[in-house]
């Protein structure tokens, strides 16, 4: 195992990262891309798994493309030596894109203003800048309307005639593919073969040009999505896109584990954490957990989610606070040294973050996220 981290010795706690999960996963979703390319986001620090070890089980799973949310990220993995193709699709102004040029970083567009800031910065570096040109099909986020996409195409088309950019990738992004049957999927795919009917009669779609739209959950479930690459994001982590419909065969990869920090025996009536939220109602052992808010376990996590300790769930008492919070295991036997299992895999009986995510009113992707840097990352 090797142990990254900025802290070292003394963390009270870390991520263990099963990389034999997320080669495991990209292979289920690759098989489901139907000979499409599979890219994988390893924005976030990897979804909070770890970018580049994230990044490297991703490739060895069969993944043949990295992505990520902004340039920095990009810039993190050329400097470990990653050497796949990637893309990156959030570009504000005056972004570092000349040094992206020079890493062979695929860069997203979507708008005239930013086709021509990358046309300049691959003059100045004397390089094509690959691009992939995006639209706005009906998540009204990133993308062109689709009033604005033959500008953007044509400006595009404009500089790849002098060799500034290459056009390699047309675009965009569902906004509702976890939600089996919304009315906008249908919507959004035939905008999507709209603006790809625009771009190849203005001579922007030729055979070596990506069209990629969907995303995990389509992966899964959307066939007519796929097109010529798919990005999976939060599945490659072995979280399920549309947990309604089950896992999909998906390993989650990461656990979170502490150490107990103390263990005492108090009394019936003794209240617990800030706000004394938590009474206990008879005498019993309580459990300091050395993980808080400030590690990513949310605040309102309290009373609410449950974690493994002394061999079965208990709940948090009280409130979570900044760097810890308190268990109540009754009459088990709870040492200073004990494990706890804040989420897992589910395979010993410990919660999930799927479980976590429903208990709290939020989505997998933000309870492994979340996970800060004072927790270490172990990679098996």
């Amino acid at each position: 195992m090797s142990v990254p981290s900025p802290i070292g010795e003394g963390t009270p706690a870390h991520a263990l990262v099963d990389l034999a999960a997320i080669r495991h996963n990209v292979g289920v979703l690759s098989a489901h891309a139907g000979g499409a390319e599979t890219l994988v986001a390893v924005k976030a620090d990897g979804y909070g798994h770890g970018l580049v070890e994230s990044g490297r089980a991703a490739l060895e799973g069969g993944a043949s493309r990295l992505g990520t949310a902004v340039l920095a990220e990009a810039f993190a993995l050329r400097e470990a030596g990653v050497t796949a193709p990637l893309l990156t699709w959030i570009i504000p102004p005056g972004a570092p894109i000349a040094r992206a040029i020079e890493l062979d970083v695929e860069l997203s567009a979507a708008a005239p203003w930013l086709v021509d800031e990358i046309a300049g910065a691959a003059r100045a570096v004397g390089r094509t800048a690959r691009v992939h040109l995006k639209v706005d099909t009906g998540m009204s986020r990133g993308g062109a309307t689709p009033a604005e996409w033959a500008e953007l195409v044509d400006r595009a088309l404009a500089v790849q005639a002098e060799g500034a950019v290459e056009i390699v990738g047309l675009w965009s992004h569902l906004a509702c593919a976890d939600m089996p049957g919304h009315p906008s999927i249908e919507v959004q795919l035939g905008a999507f073969h709209e603006a790809l009917g625009i771009a190849e009669k203005m001579g922007a779609a030729g055979s070596h040009v990506i069209r990629h739209l969907a995303n995990s959950a389509a992966i899964l479930t959307l066939p007519e999505a796929r097109y010529d690459m798919v990005r999976a994001g939060v599945a490659a982590y072995g979280l399920s896109p549309i947990p309604q419909l089950g896992t999909f065969g998906l390993v989650p990869a990461m656990t979170l584990v502490a150490t107990v920090a103390l263990s005492k025996r108090v009394p019936q009536g003794t209240e617990v954490s800030y706000g004394h939220h938590y009474v206990t109602d008879r005498e019993t052992t309580l459990g300091l957990v050395p993980l808080g808010y400030a590690d990513g376990v949310l605040r309102h996590a309290g009373g609410q989610v449950e974690v493994l300790a002394a061999g079965r769930r208990h709940r948090i008492a009280g409130r979570v606070c900044m760097d810890q919070f308190v268990i109540d295991v009754g009459d088990a036997a709870l040492a200073a040294g004990d494990e706890v299992i804040l989420f897992g895999s589910g395979r010993d009986g410990e919660p999930t973050a799927q479980e976590w995510a429903d208990t709290l009113g939020t989505i997998t992707h933000e309870i492994v996220t979340r996970i800060g840097s004072r927790v270490p990352r172990v990679y098996r």
